[in-house]
């Protein structure tokens, strides 16, 4: 009976383990499961940048939009200067290989760009061949003009100067330098003179020539450097590919 009652106690003890297991396990599973539901989030989120450090998209920025106008100041041609780097006087000559630009107000067909070629004329639709060499712009608009005025009633014309060759003149003779000088914007026959280191003992100063090229062949001009060295006299100024010779 002692073992009966000692066995009873053990059984009970099982049942109730079992029974503490079965009551038990659903639980345990239970707060499984929760804890994976609250850490698992945390987990994904820490493999996720921060909204705050997240790079943002790439921004491209805009194409900037062609512009039209002359080469920046300062930006020689391998052939010539930019009109942009100087200011072209006024009177300045054209001279072969100088490129212009020529606008017919409300006719961009017969605009054009053009360079003047080695005979010293340039060619535009309609009038056909224009002389530009030893003229100064002002004086090539209004031969266009006047050209033009048989097809088109009081043409506005625009001659612009975008490009210039440099050019050289000669002093020879009885100068101390004789040779070419780069013609650098406008020069006076008395500057360049003196940029020839003056005359010699027998130079012939009354009687200075000047030669210079034009469409219809070569210009003798007569100078005097007595009277002009007094303000005597409108002031003479040089042209490109001149040749001033001292006797």
């Amino acid at each position: 009976m002692r073992r009966a009652r000692a066995a009873k106690p053990a059984a009970t003890l099982r049942t109730l383990n079992k029974g503490v297991v079965m009551k038990t396990s659903p639980f345990a599973s239970f707060s499984i499961l929760f804890l994976l539901s609250t850490v698992s989030p945390a987990l994904a989120q820490t493999g996720r940048p921060d909204a705050s450090t997240r790079p943002s998209p790439t921004t491209t920025a805009p194409r900037p939009t062609g512009t039209t106008g002359t080469t920046p100041t300062g930006t020689p041609s391998a052939t010539g200067t930019r009109a942009a780097d100087t200011v072209i006087s006024p009177d300045y000559r054209l001279g072969t290989g100088d490129k212009l630009r020529v606008d017919i107000y409300k006719d961009p067909n017969l605009s054009q760009s053009l360079q003047i070629r080695p005979d010293g004329k340039i060619t535009l639709p309609l009038v056909g061949d224009v002389v530009a060499l030893g003229r100064t712009p002002t004086e090539l608009r209004d031969a266009i003009s006047q050209s033009l005025k048989q097809y088109i009633t009081e043409p506005v014309v625009t001659v612009i100067v975008v490009e210039t060759v440099p050019q050289n003149i000669y002093v020879m003779g009885e100068v101390n330098s004789p040779g070419p000088q780069p013609l650098n914007g406008q020069i006076s026959v008395l500057q360049a003179l003196a940029t020839a280191g003056g005359f010699r003992d027998f130079a012939k100063t009354k009687d200075i020539r000047i030669l210079r090229k034009t469409p219809k062949g070569t210009e003798t001009i007569r100078f005097n450097y007595n009277e002009a060295s007094k303000g005597r006299g409108p002031t003479m100024y040089v042209q490109p590919g001149d040749t001033i010779i001292v006797p």
